[in-house]
């Protein structure tokens, strides 16, 4: 997919703005993150800087919490983190729907997001590009009040996020690829978190600091744009018959070579095969 010229080149472009987009976490961690960025009254609150917030103070679980709560609504392309600033912050209560009052209250919880979902959803906004398919609603099997229910049973089987992952690195013996491949099995059991959100959820985790786990594959089982990208790559095809398992090895071996990670990797192919032969730079 990659002897024509102009494609060539806009891979490498793709790969270099991943890398870049990989790096900025580590970066804004690095200068320092003002505390306004987790005040859900602020316009500016961003989730991902509030846990560094979080983090920086020692509540760990908080910035766990926050890193799910990013995943689950994600970035709107219009309205940025309106969602996920809503819910989190209780439509500017006092009390928030930080992680020690959500663990403890989630039927308390369902009934606030039947109550306020109309009214969050009039205030404008929208679920990031990831979550385009997901739902306010707390009244169904697969609306956002099931799924944050799923999660807090599935970190509450561990007591705390902190057990949950440690757990995970123990049994693997400390090898970060094989603990972020168990607990991305284990989190089969969020509802709505499907092959997307479990690798932006832990990519994030890793990139964080959190935890010392990191993507050893691209995980295309289930993967749309990545899969794409990797056939056109590689097959110069998206007809070709392929297990999916030999394509992660190419691409895991192409990473090996260019010393690029798996993050980047899966997240640039998906990039390029929105447009093979002119770099576009793609956001959300």
């Amino acid at each position: 997919g990659i002897y024509n010229s102009d494609n060539r080149r806009s891979l490498v472009e793709q790969i270099i703005e991943s890398e870049r987009r990989v790096k900025y976490i580590s970066v804004i961690k690095s200068r320092g993150i003002a505390a306004f960025y987790a005040d859900t009254r602020n316009s500016y609150f961003d989730p991902y800087k509030a846990s560094i917030v979080h983090q920086n103070i020692g509540d760990v679980e908080e910035a766990f919490w926050l890193i799910f709560i990013a995943t689950h609504f994600g970035k709107n392309k219009r309205h940025g983190w309106s969602y996920a600033r809503a819910v989190y912050g209780a439509l500017n209560s006092d009390s928030i729907w930080n992680w020690d009052k959500i663990k403890n209250n989630v039927a308390v919880f369902k009934e606030w997001l039947k109550e306020k979902s109309t009214k969050i959803e009039s205030l404008g906004g929208g679920f990031g590009n990831h979550r385009k398919y997901e739902s306010l609603t707390s009244q169904t099997e697969n609306g956002s009040g099931a799924v944050i229910e799923s999660y807090v049973n599935w970190v509450s089987e561990f007591d705390t996020h902190v057990n949950l992952f440690s757990t995970a690195i123990k049994h693997s013996n400390g090898n970060e690829y094989e603990a972020f491949n168990h607990i991305y099995k284990l989190m089969g059991k969020v509802k709505r978190f499907g092959r997307t959100a479990k690798f932006d959820y832990l990519t994030m985790i890793g990139k964080m600091k959190l935890a010392a786990i990191k993507p050893g594959s691209p995980f295309l089982q289930g993967a749309t744009g990545p899969l794409t990208g990797a056939k056109t790559l590689f097959l110069n095809s998206t007809e070709v018959k392929i297990r999916t398992v030999h394509l992660e090895e190419y691409v895991k071996e192409l990473g090996n070579y260019l010393r690029v990670g798996m993050q980047e990797m899966e997240d640039s192919l998906c990039n390029w095969q929105k447009s093979p032969s002119k770099f576009k730079p793609f956001r959300g």
